[in-house]
């Protein structure tokens, strides 16, 4: 049968006797590994979220097949101009002259601009085609002429949309006007090609006279949201990680107090991002939010792996025993505890391979990669490094700087870390009760979190913007204007960013029953949705256009009523003809409700603006399925809330998968290396502690579950774990010589320092992200902050107890 200990002993053994090619070849590795660093990609916002969404699928089809509002394709942006008063002739020739900068420069590919002043000067003279044609218009145009223009135009639909709902047609004034900006670019264009004709059309903008991006005008386009999006990750990088990276170098020198092991510890945590990122190039994983907290995690377990095997060493070495000696012991004695921290992390993150969304398996796929570059580096690089380093230093006049434990026995330290074995020594029993039911009542309370999904979830808070503004260069943030554009397109044009819902319909709609059936689809509403009468929702389709050409035109509506033969005022047979009819009137609201081929349709549905999402959802749903055609319901709140279920659906499928996992690996690896599988259960306890604490103050703190934090749950597992491996393996092997209660206090004063100088160093070198700019990745450092430090605590006060009450059982029933 394979002995694991064997196993381990080799490789410590065959670590301090190729040293030196170890180092070579780690080299070689490291020079194959970045390479591929170049080769990341970065993804920012939700789209990496929705990818595998039904509703986001059906959202996408609609883009391509309909002609949508402004602003739904990604070759569109909307320009808002803000002004005294927009309708005013200042601003309308202010309006054409940026039109005709946008479509006159041919290296910005736009190819047409459309607003308010357009329509009020070819209301002036209709042979006005181009952009300077109708400035032209609008400047020659006496006061009369102009008032009268607006007068003839401003009862239309598409006018009102271009002006802000603070239009007044009596005044003729508002504040605010939206411009398209139509880029000839196909829809499958590269985002970073669209974000650099965008970014150019923001200079271009801002050029013209009395426009000043970012003030009075703002360009809001799939391209300049992701430009800022990204600018967001970057700017938080900037601040967080040197903030992080002095944290983590100043308690390293604390915990090692040796500028030469700080050094070897501090490479071999950048060979394990090195190798982390490089494999995310070569294998096409792009660097996303979801994927940024990965190499938080990787550095909590380089760390800890790092205090510890230094740690040990130098134990060792007090007794005087030779460089090579020392390392292959300490080594064995560690590597198996590497060994299963290592396994039972990666089952913690391969647990997250059976989320739903594609953005939490590549997490999972990356940090259990990770994962094991991180056992390799500091269970095989950093021992053949610190080796080779000590050689030297025998040889050479290095002088040594600290070189023993970081707690050592009667220390200060070392009776503050006992105080877990205090307890057990007293009443193990009733603490583990008090423990168990605190545990309970955590995640009792905790399961009750809510869970969170939207793009504002991304956003920083205006405070946070502030707070980094008063920051230097290069520390100051980048110019946010989608944040304003958001509000712009809320406050001022009332266009939430949930809005209603869609019920896509992907199917021919050219059968005579086809209109009948669309029909119905508004019919006995529920709840959630407006009424435009009782027991009619108030919807939108291509019966609302045709129902408009009847009113505007009279031979139109006698054509529908010769094809009503049910008399229902819904045309049901020989649907080309009325198609045909009503497209050649009015081509693009027919176009937004019709594809062009026929073999599909749309319908918008108004939602009770006090409705919960999760109740809109479900009705939408609901009115979906009902109807006989083949439908979907979709829209940015059907969206957000299928991402919410999967996100809720992953936490809990990767915490239960990650807890068996973690179970399974403890009880065998016991069993094979100690002939104890109920070693195994004693690291469990703890563990379960620490989730219950972790689900409860994620709800006290009014932290939800959300994409990027969804692993957490089953992370903190891999945390837990961690740190009540280090403290049982130890003490097992004191056990062996020693009886229980001595045991666990040599146990508490070795592996409790390194344990101490771990946690330390993490907490504050990772919960710096407590201080970026994005919420999420905010919330991320506090919880991982909070998961180290709760597994920390328990490994030391709970563990201690375990093993009593698990030794009394075991002496009972042997």
């Amino acid at each position: 049968m394979w002995d694991p200990d064997r196993t381990v002993d080799w490789i410590a053994e065959a670590t301090v006797e190729r040293a030196v090619p170890i180092l070579v070849g780690t080299a070689l590795v490291t020079v194959l590994f970045a390479g591929g660093v170049g080769l990341v990609d970065q993804e920012a916002g939700t789209d990496q979220f929705t990818e595998e969404v039904p509703a986001q699928a059906a959202l996408e089809e609609i883009d391509e097949e309909f002609e949508g509002s402004v602003g739904d394709s990604e070759t569109t942006a909307q320009l808002f101009i803000e002004s005294d008063n927009v309708v005013s002739r200042p601003a309308l020739i202010r309006l054409l002259e940026t039109q005709r900068r946008l479509e006159a420069d041919g290296t910005l590919r736009v190819s047409e601009t459309t607003s308010h002043a357009d329509r009020i000067a070819t209301e002036l003279d209709d042979n006005a085609e181009t952009a300077a044609d109708r400035k032209r218009a609008i400047e020659d145009a006496t006061d009369r002429e102009l008032s009268a223009a607006i007068a003839a135009v401003d009862d239309s639909d598409t006018f009102e949309t271009q002006l802000s709902t603070d239009y007044n047609p009596t005044t003729q004034w508002a504040s605010t006007a939206r411009v398209t900006v139509e880029y000839d670019v196909p829809e499958s264009v590269q985002t970073s090609r669209l974000q650099t004709l965008q970014a150019d059309s923001a200079a271009v903008i801002d050029e013209t006279p009395r426009n000043d991006i970012g003030d009075n005008a703002y360009l809001f386009g799939e391209g300049i949201l992701q430009t800022e999006i990204t600018a967001l990750l970057t700017d938080t990088a900037i601040v967080v990680f040197p903030a992080a990276l002095g944290l983590i170098l100043l308690f390293l020198l604390v915990a090692y107090r040796d500028p030469i092991d700080l050094f070897l510890g501090l490479s071999a945590l950048l060979l394990t991002l090195v190798w982390t990122f490089g494999f995310m190039g070569y294998a096409s994983i792009p660097f996303s939010d979801a994927i940024v907290s990965v190499f938080p995690l990787l550095l909590a377990v380089g760390i800890d792996f790092g205090i510890h095997a230094i740690n040990r060493y130098r134990e060792a070495r007090l007794d005087e025993i030779p460089v090579d000696e020392a390392m292959a012991g300490s080594m064995a004695q560690l590597g198996t505890a590497f060994l299963l921290v290592t396994m039972t992390t990666i089952g913690s993150f391969v647990a997250n391979l059976t989320s739903p969304l594609g953005s939490l398996r590549d997490f999972g796929i990356v940090a259990a990669v990770g994962m094991t570059f991180t056992f390799v580096i500091f269970a095989i690089y950093l021992p053949a490094a610190k080796v080779t380093a000590d050689r030297l230093r025998g040889r050479l006049p290095i002088p040594e700087f600290g070189t023993t434990p970081i707690v050592s026995e009667g220390s200060r330290l070392a009776r503050g870390l006992s105080g877990g074995v205090s307890i057990a020594r007293t009443a193990p029993v009733a603490f583990l009760l008090l423990v168990v039911l605190t545990a309970g009542v955590a995640g009792a309370y905790g399961s009750g979190v809510d869970t969170e999904f939207s793009e504002e979830a991304f956003f920083p808070s205006e405070t946070w913007i502030d707070r980094y503004d008063r920051l230097l260069e290069p520390f100051a943030p980048s110019t946010y204007t989608f944040l304003d554009t958001i509000d712009i397109l809320e406050t001022e044009f009332d266009e939430s960013t949930s809005g209603g819902v869609t019920i896509y319909i992907d199917q021919p709609v050219r059968r005579d029953h086809s209109l009948e059936r669309i029909d119905r689809i508004g019919r006995d509403p529920p709840a959630s949705f407006e009424q435009s009468a009782p027991g009619e929702a108030e919807t939108e389709s291509i019966l609302t256009v045709i129902e408009r050409e009847r009113a505007a035109d009279r031979t139109f509506d006698r054509l529908v009523e010769r094809r009503d033969r049910l008399g229902t005022d819904v045309p049901d047979r020989d649907l080309e003809t009325v198609y045909d009819a009503v497209e050649a009137s009015r081509p693009t609201e027919t176009r937004r409700y019709l594809s062009a081929n026929r073999e599909s349709a749309r319908v918008d549905i108004a939602v009770d603006p006090d409705a919960e999402t999760p109740t809109v959802v479900e009705d939408a749903q609901f009115i979906a399925d009902r109807t006989p055609l083949s439908a979907v319901a979709t829209g940015d709140r059907v969206v957000q809330q299928e991402v919410i279920n999967a996100t809720l659906d992953s936490a809990i499928r990767s915490l239960v998968v990650a807890f068996l996992l973690t179970t399974v690996v403890l009880l065998v690896s016991y069993r094979l290396l100690e002939g104890q599988a109920s070693y195994g259960l004693v690291n469990l306890v703890p563990v379960l502690v620490t989730v219950g604490l972790l689900l409860a103050s994620m709800r006290f703190l009014g932290i939800p579950l959300t994409p990027i934090n969804a692993p957490i749950l089953s992370i903190s597992i891999g945390l837990g774990v961690d740190y009540t491996v280090h403290f049982v393996h130890r003490f097992v092997d004191e056990f062996e010589n020693r009886e229980l209660f001595a045991a666990l206090s040599a146990t508490v004063t070795s592996a409790g320092g390194a344990l101490t100088g771990s946690m330390v160093t993490t907490v504050s070198g990772i919960g710096v992200l407590a201080v970026a700019l994005i919420p999420l990745i905010q919330e991320f450092g506090i919880l991982i902050a909070l998961g180290v430090g709760y597994a920390y605590l328990t490994s030391l006060l709970v563990t201690p107890s375990v093993i009593v009450v698990w030794d009394r059982w075991r002496t009972s029933s042997g």
